[in-house]
């Protein structure tokens, strides 16, 4: 290998350990937490207490203040006792160890815990899929807990893991355990208590009588919120609602209009029909309507006949929220996306992709030309000429795709991504990148679309919990196990791009007969990763259609890339500026590459030396 070879390795290994470089979610949980345990008829505390060792039979009795071990009421709850560890630095939970029977399912498991845990959750912190538990082992039971946040009040830090059950509320809660309603939303922030399913975290008192106040110096505060709850956080529409409504009025009491008149167009109530609210999208339902910014309203009419009359032959493309077609409109090629207004599902993806593309405007995001609400709800889009990149990929869109248009499509859609996670306020989390939302123009270069799931956070805040969505094979573990969203599920399932890129090949793939077995690309890349020589293990994944016509170099560099981004931690993965540095690196190499380059680069001299 050439000194100047080894320079360009030397280079590219620092940029990669640089963005490898991450911190944790927590990194120390407390000594106790509690579960709350509801008796099952003919349960007894000594058969309890069997899923839950080394906790005992006096453990519970003393905890939960019981006379007598042999005799508890049926739906009376007992406190079993844990340390709240830091798992993986990833979460605060205890794990049990729970001896397998033979026929047992995970519904069953979860049903021996009390909904301390939950089947989905049993089957993402196990190796076992739900049809192929063995008859005899051990699995792992992880109950999620709770030691704290000092930025809600430094007075609590010992708290229950209560499973939520019908006929539950906030205010029964407070009332039961002597605390505020207003604190129990607090340290269960996005939880609608009237659910009843689900995990909450509860401040109480200890057998000392004492909350258990958090000292100065224990820093519980990092990702102690409430642990990681399982299947409970839903996003509270009607108060999303109430509070906008309330903002929408104070600002036209101090403005004197809803918005300014320059600033967009105003849907009227009842043009808009069953849209007759706002949520967490921000489209604002004040006094006058609902109003959009920046973009052109279209009549029924006008789309009907630039689609002719939304015919087959104009279709182009069908997604999981409606059809899509190809129209000319006003002298503009564009696609127009027709969905039902009777799909709630429907509703909130027209609102969330209004939302995003009337206010965000990259040259690698689609950009949004209008919309219209008569009749049924129409997002019109520019036209993007060359399909999307899942049809180059798999499907028959022509001749495939060269390593340098691959190379070039992934530095695109990254710098859209780097857009909405960086240089907007508030933050927007696309939530669905696949290959199928990658767009490809005439140039062959990448334009990210279908930002329907798209949600928002504050700037620099941490992740926030929402209900599942988006496509298998992309979500990463804590998204699918505990439906936490940050930015970083947009690097991991970016990652899956990069690999599908490399290989052609679906983010999940069959791997026998029947339908039912199936390999992840992100399996079969960690594999080749960790095999004596991955670099040729790498090689048996490239797309053959490539045939020899790409540096496996390159090659390599771009799989190192897509596995730190699918790394199971999210803190361990880069954040997408510093993918596009290394994209950039990595396309400035398959084509003419030198040292002069790189270093002429600020983005990368500013990340080498860790600014």
């Amino acid at each position: 290998m050439s000194r100047r070879e080894i320079l360009k390795w030397a280079l590219w290994v620092l940029l990669l350990s640089r963005i490898g470089a991450a911190r944790s979610l927590c990194t120390g949980g407390c000594t106790l937490a509690y579960g709350a345990y509801r008796v099952k008829e003919n349960d007894t505390v000594d058969n309890i207490v069997k899923f839950f060792r080394p906790v005992t039979t006096a453990d519970v009795q003393q905890y939960s203040g019981l006379p007598n071990a042999n005799f508890i009421d049926t739906g009376s709850l007992l406190k079993i006792p844990f340390s709240c560890d830091c798992i993986n630095g990833n979460f605060l939970g205890h794990n049990f160890v729970y001896a397998i029977q033979s026929g047992d399912t995970y519904e069953k498991i979860s049903d021996h815990y009390s909904n301390l845990t939950s089947s989905a959750w049993l089957q993402a912190t196990n190796s076992y899929p739900e049809t192929r538990i063995p008859d005899t082992g051990s699995l792992n039971v992880t109950i999620n807990c709770s030691c704290g946040n000092a930025e809600v009040s430094p007075n609590y830090g010992l708290f229950l893991t209560y499973p939520l059950t019908a006929g539950d509320n906030v205010s029964g809660l407070s009332s039961q355990y002597n605390v505020t309603a207003d604190l129990l939303q607090k340290y269960n922030p996005s939880v609608d208590f009237k659910l009843g399913s689900g995990l909450v975290f509860i401040p109480v008192q200890g057998l000392d009588g004492s909350y258990h106040p958090l000292s100065p110096s224990t820093g519980l505060a990092v990702g102690a919120i409430a642990g990681i709850s399982v299947a409970v956080i839903i996003v509270a529409l009607f108060l999303a609602a109430f509070l906008w409504i309330a903002f929408a009025k104070r600002r036209k009491q101090k403005d004197g209009q809803l918005i300014p008149s320059d600033s967009g167009i105003e849907i009227s109530k009842q043009t808009f029909g069953s849209l007759n609210r706002s949520d967490e999208f921000g489209v604002s339902l004040g006094p006058s309507g609902i109003t959009v910014d920046k973009s052109v309203e279209f009549t029924y009419e006008e789309l009907a006949e630039a689609t002719n009359d939304f015919s087959m032959a104009n279709k182009i493309g069908q997604g999981g929220f409606g059809a899509v077609y190809y129209a000319e409109l006003r002298g503009e090629q564009a696609a127009v996306k027709r969905m039902e207004m009777e799909s709630s599902s429907s509703t909130e993806s027209f609102l969330a992709e209004l939302k995003v593309l009337t206010r965000v405007h990259h040259v690698n995001l689609v950009r949004l030309i209008g919309y219209c609400t008569d009749r049924a709800l129409f997002l019109v889009y520019e036209y993007i000429d060359n399909g999307n990149l899942s049809q180059h990929l798999h499907g028959t869109a022509g001749r495939p795709l060269s390593f340098s248009e691959r190379v070039q499509i992934a530095l695109d859609s990254a710098r859209g991504l780097e857009y909405i996670h960086e240089h907007t306020v508030p933050v927007y989390i696309h939530r669905d990148i696949k290959s199928a939302n990658i767009l490809i123009d005439k140039r062959f270069h990448g334009k990210v679309a279908d930002f329907g799931l798209a949600k928002l956070t504050e700037v620099g805040g941490a992740s926030l919990n929402t209900r599942l969505v988006g496509t298998f094979g992309y979500m990463p573990p804590e998204y699918a196990r505990f439906g936490d969203v940050s930015t970083k599920i947009d690097v991991y399932a970016f990652g899956v791009v990069l690999y599908e890129l490399i290989s052609a090949k679906e983010a999940v793939l069959r791997t026998g007969a029947s339908t039912t077995e199936t390999k992840g690309l992100v399996a079969m890349f960690d594999n080749a990763f960790a095999e004596a020589n991955p670099k040729e293990n790498l090689k048996k994944l490239v797309d053959p259609r490539l045939g020899d016509s790409y540096p496996i170099d390159s090659v390599y560099k771009m799989a190192e890339l897509g596995k730190l981004c699918t790394q199971e931690s999210p803190q361990d993965r880069p954040p997408m500026r510093s993918v596009v540095v290394a994209l950039m690196a990595l396309s400035s190499s398959s084509e003419d590459w030198d040292v002069g380059t790189f270093y002429e680069n600020k983005a990368l001299i500013n990340l080498m030396a860790g600014r």
